[in-house]
């Protein structure tokens, strides 16, 4: 498999951490998303969205869209990352949309960068407000006491968290309020998975 990847994408990173969970191997084909590589003539023909991360299989088919990806990777490899059970999967689905469907895309490069008026500070702003509210649902939606999210096993609920602690690091965002958070991402970043997934370990990482 190869995948279309961006070493700071967040989304990028889901799919990352769940290909080394789940022992597939891939190739990385890094988009410089500063540069603007995803919206060149080339890559429009790799996902006419023009995003990362893409997921391209043996036979050459193209699968976009993060969550959509994770939902293929379940279907054809171990460990699952969310539950079978109906009632859990449900919950472990609507966490990691708290933070795929009402942080990310307000907090996305492209949605930022067309702010009017803002400078970098407002900007900045912008992007901690909205890790805030996003953080303080999602604290109530997940379980209280277990190593992970949903108990002793990490499904796309931890992964969509790390991947957006990442960000909040990034910014500057006080995470005092969220022991329970950062509890998690602890126990998330000592699996091998997580520290081959990180950023800075990407081919295309820079300074």
């Amino acid at each position: 498999m190869k995948l279309y990847s961006y070493w700071r994408s967040t989304t990028s990173y889901r799919v990352r951490v769940a290909l080394h969970l789940k022992g597939i191997p891939f190739e990385t084909i890094p988009v410089n998303l500063i540069e603007g590589e995803q919206r060149s003539a080339t890559f429009s023909q790799v996902n006419p969205s023009g995003g990362v991360p893409v997921l391209e299989l043996q036979d050459g088919t193209r699968l976009t869209q993060s969550l959509a990806i994770l939902d293929y990777l379940d279907t054809i490899a171990a460990p699952k990352l969310v539950p079978a059970d109906s009632i859990l999967g449900a919950q472990v689905r609507a966490a990691a949309q708290i933070i795929a469907l009402d942080i990310h895309p307000v907090n996305n490069l492209k949605v930022v960068g067309m702010l009017p008026d803002a400078d970098a500070d407002a900007k900045v702003s912008w992007m901690l407000h909205w890790m805030r509210e996003g953080f303080n649902a999602f604290s109530q939606a997940i379980h209280n006491k277990d190593k992970y999210c949903f108990g002793d096993t990490v499904t796309i609920a931890d992964i969509c968290l790390v991947g957006q602690l990442i960000n909040a690091h990034r910014w500057g965002l006080d995470l005092s309020p969220y022991p329970r958070l950062t509890e998690i991402e602890t126990n998330c970043l000592a699996l091998p998975a997580f520290q081959a997934a990180a950023p800075d370990a990407q081919p295309d990482a820079t300074t």
